[in-house]
């Protein structure tokens, strides 16, 4: 059986927990920022799991994270 190719672009935004659960970071970080509270900004940085619907999908873009 050959080897599965890791998807480049998901092995950089998307990490496996110690569960196997897998982590996101959340989206409207990057620009205008003015607009948005501190607290909201504050709670943004944060990582989060990503949805049930969409484990299996991301699982096989990272094989060997």
């Amino acid at each position: 059986m050959p080897k599965i190719k890791t998807n480049r672009g998901a092995a950089k935004r998307f990490k496996k927990s110690g569960t196997g659960r897998i982590k996101r970071g959340n989206a409207f970080t990057s620009h205008i920022l003015t607009c948005k509270t501190r607290k909201r900004k504050r709670n943004l940085r944060s990582s989060s799991m990503v949805a049930d619907v969409d484990q299996k999908n991301i699982a096989r873009l990272i094989p060997y994270k």
